[in-house]
C-alpha cells in the first residue's frame, strides 16, 4: 500500500537509509532537511526541499503542499558530549523545533508521527535488559531532550488525537547491505566506525602499534571490563519504521506508543574490536583510557514488545553483518583523515 511519507533529517545517516527503504517499497517521499548536519548527494529518488523545522510558516507551506500520510522525525541533534557543552542547541533543535513540527502538523491534519528517540532517555538503567517500563532518567541534555519530546506527544495523543510511535533506539550500525550508502559524520564518534576506520589505517600501512583507538575504561562490572551496548543495523530500524506506520494508518484509534529497538543481545567494546579484526583482517590494537563520566556500564535492549506488536524481528541481528556492510562503505568511501 503505497503512502506518501515526509522523512525530516532525510539527509542524515539514519534518515537516508530510510529513504532508501521507502523508495525500495514504491512509496512517495519527500524529505525536509535544513542540511546543517545532512549530505544533499545522499537523497536519492525523493524531493528534497531544504527548510528547518523550527520555520514554522515553512512547515506548513510543506505539508498544505505534500498532504504527506505520515511523518518520520530524525531532525534531530545527536551527540552527547556536544548536549553538556551546548545544551541550548538540544533543546532549541530536539524539543522546541519537534514542538514547531507538530504543531504544523496540527494546523495541516496530519495525524501519524514516528519520532526516532533513544535508549539515552533510560539514563543509567534500574534492570537489565531494558523494557519500555523501564524508569526514564536520562543523565545528559541529548536524553532529556528526548524524553521531553515523548511527553509532547503522550499529551498531544490526549488533547489532539496524534497519533505518534517513540522508537527508542539503542546504537545503530552498518550501511545498506549493497554499500549504496553508508555513515557519513563529522565528527565521527561512533564506536564501530572509529575502529573500522583504524583498520583503514593499518591496510593503507600504517602500524598498528600506532593506533588511534581508545576505549574508555576497562574496570567496568562487565565479562572484560568494558562497556556493554546493543547494536542495531540500520536498515532494521528503518523496518521497526515503516511497520510503525503502517500499525498507525490501519489503527485510527492508536494514540502515543513507545519501543525499543534492539537486537536484545549486547557486545562488550573487546568484543565488538575483536569481531572488527575477524571481518576486516586487520590486526587492529588500541590505547586503554579513563572511563569516560556518565557512562553506563551495559545497556541492552528488550525489544520483545516491538518484535510482537510491530510484527518485526531484525534481518540482521549479527552484529559481523553490520560491521561488514559498514566495512564495505568505509573502504570504498574512506575518511579524507586517518
Amino acid at each position: 500500500m503505497t503512502k506518501k511519507i515526509m522523512v525530516t533529517g532525510g539527509a542524515g545517516y539514519i534518515g537516508s537509509h530510510m529513504v532508501r527503504l521507502l523508495n525500495q517499497q514504491n512509496h512517495d517521499v519527500v524529505v525536509v532537511d535544513n542540511l546543517s548536519r545532512g549530505n544533499a548527494d545522499v537523497v536519492k529518488n525523493a524531493e528534497l526541499i531544504i527548510e528547518d523545522i523550527g520555520n514554522s510558516a515553512g512547515m506548513i507551506d510543506i505539508f498544505k503542499a505534500h498532504k504527506p500520510d505520515a511523518v518520520m522525525h530524525f531532525a534531530a541533534y545527536a551527540y552527547v558530549g556536544e548536549s553538556v557543552d551546548r545544551p541550548e542547541l538540544y533543546y532549541a533543535n530536539n524539543v522546541s523545533g519537534t514542538l514547531n513540527l507538530v504543531e504544523a502538523m496540527r494546523e495541516t491534519n496530519t495525524n501519524n508521527l514516528v519520532f526516532s528517540s533513544t535508549c539515552a532517555t533510560y539514563g543509567q538503567p534500574n534492570k537489565l535488559p531494558i523494557t519500555e517500563s523501564t524508569t526514564q532518567n536520562p543523565i545528559n541534555p541529548y536524553g532529556q531532550s528526548k524524553l521531553m519530546v515523548e511527553q509532547i506527544l503522550s499529551d498531544y495523543a490526549v488533547a489532539y488525537g496524534l497519533r505518534s510511535t517513540a522508537l527508542r533506539y539503542f546504537n545503530a550500525a552498518g550501511s545498506a547491505e549493497d554499500g549504496s550508502l553508508g555513515e557519513q559524520h563529522d565528527p565521527e564518534t561512533h564506536l564501530l566506525p572509529l575502529i573500522l576506520f583504524e583498520a583503514l589505517r593499518i591496510k593503507n600501512g600504517g602500524n598498528p602499534a600506532d593506533t588511534n583507538l581508545k576505549v574508555f575504561g576497562d574496570d567496568f562490572d562487565t565479562r572484560d571490563g568494558t562497556c556493554i551496548r546493543d547494536y542495531i543495523h540500520v536498515n532494521d530500524l528503518g523496518s521497526a519504521h515503516i511497520a510503525a506506520v503502517m500499525r498507525m494508518i490501519d489503527t485510527p484509534d492508536l494514540g502515543a506508543e513507545q519501543f525499543n529497538l534492539g537486537t536484545n543481545q549486547g557486545y562488550t567494546v573487546l568484543e565488538v574490536i575483536d569481531a572488527c579484526r575477524k571481518v576486516t583482517g586487520e590486526d587492529i590494537q588500541f590505547k586503554r583510557i579513563a572511563r569516560r563520566a556518565g557512562d553506563p556500564p551495559e545497556l541492552v535492549a528488550d525489544a520483545s514488545l516491538a518484535m510482537k506488536t510491530l510484527g518485526w524481528t531484525p534481518e540482521f541481528a549479527d552484529i559481523h553483518l553490520s560491521i561488514q556492510h559498514a566495512w564495505d562503505w568505509f573502504s570504498a568511501h574512506p575518511p579524507t583523515k586517518l
